[in-house]
């Protein structure tokens, strides 16, 4: 019956339909810690949507730069696949999700890039003004061990789940680690003294972007700014209020 509707609708019944590999992650069914790797293996995109995010509502140089990075790590990742050519465990019945190599991992690639680059980012890039020594070094360290653990979780997700060899994603994070690592030196020693001079363009101010380099802590300064201006907006509706009155 459902056959015969179908048929009837108009619809071209000779395409062969596969899912979206990029989203669609298989894992044990009602192994309740499979499902849990399987739901970490997605952070790559969780990510890649906050740098969308980020770079339309703060337009920072520094990020849009960074998120190039992302990008041509994936391009390498593409590259390497394919000179290298070793495919994945097919421990599966399906080759839907196998049309592509397995070396090196993409997704321990990716997360290894990330880790590194805000590694470098948070102990090198980024500075406190608050002169709290101990609460600064506390914060970075946490935060650094949340990107690396968060990297080591989505890498082992990946052998778990049988996309993956341990020497695919081992790999997949030393060439991870290694681009993150040339990436972060281009960007501060090549590139972000053209900042200032990018920023001047009459585009970058069409598109509003800015340069945050030279600020110590970008999320201080904005919160004792927004402050500040919050603050100064509520005294003048005071003052406008009691002279109306």
């Amino acid at each position: 019956m459902d056959s015969i509707v179908s048929n009837s609708s108009g619809y071209d019944q000779s395409v062969d339909w596969v899912p979206l590999s990029l989203t669609f992650v298989e894992y044990p069914k009602g192994n309740i810690f499979g499902k849990l790797l399987a739901l970490f293996s997605l952070t790559p995109f969780v990510i890649l949507s906050g740098f969308i995010s980020l770079i339309l509502f703060r337009r920072d140089l520094h990020t849009i730069t960074f998120f190039i990075g992302v990008l041509l790590n994936e391009i390498c990742n593409t590259v390497l696949k394919h000179i290298l050519r070793e495919p994945r465990p097919l421990a599966r019945n399906t080759n839907l999700l196998y049309s592509e190599y397995g070396m090196p991992s993409s997704h321990s690639q990716f997360m290894w890039f990330f880790a590194s680059y805000m590694l470098y980012f948070t102990f090198i890039r980024l500075q406190y003004a608050n002169n709290k020594a101990f609460k600064e070094f506390f914060w970075k360290v946490a935060g650094a061990a949340s990107c690396i653990a968060i990297a080591c979780i989505v890498s082992y997700s990946r052998i778990f789940l049988q996309y993956h060899t341990w020497k695919q994603v081992i790999y997949g994070a030393l060439f991870g680690i290694i681009i993150g690592t040339i990436w972060f030196t281009i960007i501060n020693v090549v590139l972000t003294p053209y900042f200032p001079t990018v920023i001047s363009w009459k585009i970058s101010e069409l598109f509003l972007l800015r340069d945050t380099t030279l600020i110590p802590n970008v999320l201080w300064f904005e919160y004792t700014n927004i402050r500040h201006e919050a603050g100064a907006r509520a005294r003048r509706r005071k003052s406008i209020s009691a002279k109306s009155q």
